[in-house]
């Protein structure tokens, strides 16, 4: 990276913004699973999940290694040079699926906006802070990462201040409008549970950080591990979704051949939205290498801006509508604060 001050604060500004172009696909992920026509909810979440977590991840992997000259057979070569470390990333992945499968019925229970915001918010904070941890890298959490992290965890809770606002203050029926199976005390302990298990991403990342092919680019470097995680993510989620295809009785599903366009189609945008933000994840810490402090708290960034995003998305789909004008200046005085914790560690 140039060493000029203006060029490095031009490679400041499109890591960022490489990142926030990818939160905010991810926060839009769930948009197309809305035009999934009769699929049960273990149908559907395993199709999109072999995009979401195998296809795009293998692609994002093997174009990582293939800027070295690499194959197929070499980034396999990688994983087989450091088994402790690709076993351990798996392994956290398969953590990190719990929370998956538990997100997902966040979403269910408190909607896109709320949702995503209490589990994302959990998944943020012990993220940036288990990872170093749990590898021997505490050191990097310097004062100005963990006030990073306390400023996200402060805009995650106006935000939930917002979201008990609202539900305390409409009618059932109108909660049933914006989300279905609305229930805000089975929402919540299902979307912290979500955000504690997801934490495992960053930490399974930070496992498999050393696990890319001399020569690679920057921005390349951590898709290797990227798969391992959602590899693992997958192998929980599939034994699951299968077993509640067989419970629920819902092997039919698969036979609807008439569906299969649709529903391939939207699962498929669904899965590639979703992997977009560990894409840009990627190619926005490549940009970031200048600044150590934010390469940290980059996970923690990435999580504040898919809440951001994501109540942008509950404002869209109406889940908010009926709140009181309280209830909004509370919700968006939260989004405010997110967006300054995004920058807030390198300017302390």
């Amino acid at each position: 990276m140039p060493g000029q001050p203006g060029m490095t604060i031009m490679y400041l500004i499109i890591g960022l913004l490489i990142i926030a172009i990818g939160a905010f696909c991810q926060s839009s992920s769930y948009v197309p699973i809305n035009k999934i026509k009769n699929w049960s909810w273990e149908s559907y979440w395993l199709v999109q999940g072999v995009f979401a977590w195998l296809l795009f991840p293998l692609v994002g992997a093997l174009l990582s290694v293939s800027g070295t000259g690499g194959s197929f057979g070499d980034l396999m070569g990688l994983m087989n040079a450091n088994p402790k470390a690709t076993w351990l990333t798996i392994l956290y992945g398969a953590l990190w699926g719990v929370g998956g499968l538990t997100f997902g019925l966040s979403m269910r229970y408190l909607g896109v906006a709320l949702g995503q915001s209490i589990a994302l918010g959990t998944c943020s904070a012990l993220g940036a802070i288990l990872g170093p941890v749990f590898t021997g890298h505490a050191g990097d959490l310097t004062s100005a990462v963990i006030i990073g992290v306390v400023v996200t965890l402060v805009g995650i809770a106006i935000i939930g201040i917002a979201g008990a606002m609202k539900a305390s203050a409409l009618p059932e029926e109108e909660k049933k409008k914006a989300v279905k199976d609305f229930n805000f005390g089975k929402g919540i302990f299902v979307a912290l549970l979500a955000g504690f298990m997801s934490a495992c991403f960053n930490i399974g990342l930070n496992f498999g950080q050393d696990l890319y092919l001399e020569g690679t680019k920057e921005i390349f470097k951590s898709l290797p591990a990227t798969m391992l995680v959602t590899f693992g993510g997958f192998l929980t989620n599939a034994a699951y979704c299968l077993f509640q295809n067989n419970k629920n009785k819902t092997w039919g599903d698969y036979r609807q051949k008439t569906l299969w366009g649709n529903n391939i189609l939207f699962c498929c945008l669904a899965g590639l939205l979703w992997y977009s933000q560990f894409f840009g994840l990627s190619l926005g810490k490549g940009f970031l290498t200048g600044y150590p402090v934010l390469i940290t708290f980059s996970w923690c960034i990435l999580m504040s801006l898919n809440v951001v995003f994501s109540n942008v998305w509950g404002i869209i789909l109406k889940e908010w509508k009926g709140a009181s004008r309280k209830t909004v200046t509370v919700l968006v005085t939260g989004i405010i604060v997110l967006i300054i914790s995004t920058f807030l560690p390198q300017i302390i």
